[in-house]
């Protein structure tokens, strides 16, 4: 039986909630306060018989006009409101000169609706029409998109919002859809390309002389141990604020988008992460959070300062502002090259301070996939983001490294690595001149041997107990996924039968991305399950970014200690060096795409099948 949360409840947690904001009086250029402020609300569709146009036009991001491909002349496209147990018929036009389609993210439909071409169907054709019908089988916040080559950059997503049969278990007195995105006045096409030619195209922030000079971040041993690796410890997001402009509901930070509200009321707020590539820090300087849902699925309220969200998650979380003022809305990008602004307040035209961006993090040892060496990181001797590194403990002789040298500097095959299991050590690794490679395949032997794989984590762990990158020490609480339990039980507590463990893969130099080294243009097999099995699924990153990975079709519960109240989600971030489980009730027999949800990943090729064949069918 559901267990209602009513306002008072809602309130009294929040004086359980720690932790302090300190605004800065500095606002940067990018997002000078707008003296009139966008109080507009999305534009909504709903009923029995709902059309969608798909088409291009053009939209101005803080006066700025900038092509763009729309669903029903605004980007976001319409908010989609529907009722739990109604049936929808919904008719898309696709008027692009190409084909096109729309995925309902996170929404349990047939899988011949679910909007994925070369999986689930053909896609639609130039200058047609295709009719998705089913039903509306749950509620919560969710999103839809395109998932034909890179038109979601273009604009192609927008909200949706299922209001429960019964009663809502969140009360609240207003509500208002935040819809996070990216956007670039550059062609995906390009954005790609870049990327490809150039690792860190788009990174201005990498560590320069003036910061060595400075004390600044990694002393020069460090540097040089990190460039004898090929690695960049400030290689934290593909694309970012050198060429993104980050949006709240279509807007850009100077618009300004205004979210009312009157002091003393509940507000919801329904925040959805469309982004191509980012991830957002979410927090609003000087009001508590209080999570109430996840990927759509209500959980146990949570008070936290700030959350992390990854590509195509959505949480809901309700404030209460008790004073007739205004208030920032923040969505700081991960590597902190820029955010995405609004305002909560009670009048149209009001603003509040909005604070400085963060100094960017930096890698450590532990998002390398060293596991517990990670605390003798690599950042630099009173860096926030990592302690000193004890290089004794390491093995490593810097001043032992020449040009064309092998395993030079590396300890020799006595020296294990703490976190490391009894015979592993850093002979492992091969170096040709300043070319250290960490490929130990013995800690993965179902992974690929190819260049596509750059690196094994040599002890991956499960960092489902921590903030994001840069999250560690802000001084205030973060929410992290083990603070998630549903507020119901979940419906399937059958323990696991199998188990199945997937790699993330990748070569950052090279632009390649993979499941245990196959890119999806390779794969030959799908990952395969049988109808109704009960499998616990282990994500393992072997790369130096964070993924975020998206099961079609399904939710999954993640194992974080909560047993029969595990959280269920459909996308979960994979932290560095990471691993992530959850168990999956294969329900849905079908073919369903699973995927990295940074656009750029999956387009090259961190993508592949899910097939769940009908009980009693041979394998």
């Amino acid at each position: 039986m559901t267990n209602l949360l009513d306002r008072r409840q809602l309130i009294r947690g929040a004086a359980f909630a720690g932790g302090s904001f300190a605004l800065s009086a500095w606002m940067p250029a990018w997002a000078q306060t707008s003296s009139s402020g966008i109080a507009a609300l999305l534009p909504m569709v709903s009923g029995q018989d709902i059309a969608l146009t798909i088409a291009r036009q053009t939209m101005r991001i803080d006066g700025r006009l900038s092509h763009a491909i729309g669903i029903n002349g605004t980007v976001p496209g319409p908010l989609i409101r529907l009722r739990e147990g109604q049936n929808v018929r919904l008719t898309v036009n696709n008027d692009l000169d190409e084909d096109s389609s729309i995925h309902w993210h996170g929404l349990l439909v047939p899988p011949q609706f679910d909007g994925v071409p070369g999986i689930s169907f053909p896609g639609i054709k130039p200058r047609s029409r295709y009719l998705y019908e089913f039903p509306i089988k749950q509620s919560g916040t969710y999103w839809y998109h395109s998932h034909s080559g890179m038109q979601e950059q273009l604009g192609l997503y927008g909200p949706i919002v299922i209001d429960p049969a019964g009663d809502d278990p969140v009360a609240s007195d207003r509500e208002h859809v935040i819809v996070l995105s990216d956007h670039s006045q550059m062609s995906p096409e390009a954005i790609f390309r870049k990327m490809k030619q150039m690792p860190g195209y788009f990174n201005y922030q990498k560590q320069t002389l003036g910061g060595l000079l400075a004390g600044k971040n990694q002393s020069l041993e460090q540097r040089a141990m990190w460039g004898g690796m090929r690695m960049d410890p400030t290689d934290i997001a593909d694309v970012n604020g050198s060429t993104y402009t980050f949006l709240v509901n279509g807007h850009g930070p100077e618009d300004n988008w205004t979210a009312l509200f009157s002091p003393g009321e509940c507000v919801r707020l329904r925040v959805i992460n469309a982004s191509s590539m980012t991830t957002f820090n979410v927090r609003i300087p000087g009001l508590k959070l209080t999570i109430v849902q996840a990927d759509g699925q209500n959980v146990r309220p949570v008070m936290v300062d700030e959350f992390q969200i990854g590509v195509a998650e959505t949480y809901d979380v309700v404030v209460q502002p008790s004073d007739d003022t205004a208030y920032t809305l923040v969505g700081e990008s991960v590597d902190r090259s820029g955010m995405a602004r609004a305002t909560l307040a009670p009048r149209a035209g009001m603003a509040a301070a909005v604070p400085a961006l963060r100094k960017r993090p930096l890698a450590s040892m532990k998002d390398m996939g060293m596991g517990d060496v990670g605390a003798m990181d690599m950042a630099g001797s009173g860096d926030p983001n990592g302690a000193a590194v004890d290089h004794a403990a390491m093995g490593h002789d810097m001043g032992g490294m020449a040009p064309g040298s092998k395993m030079a500097g590396i300890a020799p095959a006595s020296a294990a690595i703490p976190g490391m299991s009894g015979g592993d050590t850093m002979q492992n690794m091969s170096m040709t001149g300043m070319d250290m490679k960490m490929r130990d395949f013995s800690n993965a032997p179902t992974i690929a041997k190819n260049p596509g794989v750059q690196t094994v984590s040599m002890n991956p762990v499960d960092r489902t107990g921590e903030p994001g990158q840069g999250l560690e020490n802000v001084g205030h609480r973060v929410l992290v996924y083990r603070d998630l339990m549903a507020l119901d039980r979940n419906p399937d507590v059958r323990a696991p039968s199998r188990s199945l463990d997937i790699h993330l893969t990748g070569n950052m130099e090279r632009f390649m991305w993979s499941f245990d080294g196959v890119k999806m243009s390779d794969a030959t097999e799908p990952f395969a399950f049988t109808e109704g099995e009960r499998v616990r699924v282990t994500l393992i990153n072997d790369t130096m970014m964070a993924h975020p990975i998206h099961l079609h079709g399904h939710f999954f519960e993640l194992v974080t200690g909560h047993g029969n109240h595990a959280p269920r989600k459909h996308t979960v971030i994979v932290q560095p060096g990471g691993k992530v489980s959850w168990d999956l009730t294969a329900d849905a027999v079908g073919d369903w795409a699973f995927h990295c949800h940074m656009l750029y990943h999956m387009m090259a090729g961190m993508m592949r099948t899910v097939s769940v064949r009908p009980r009693g069918e041979a394998a």
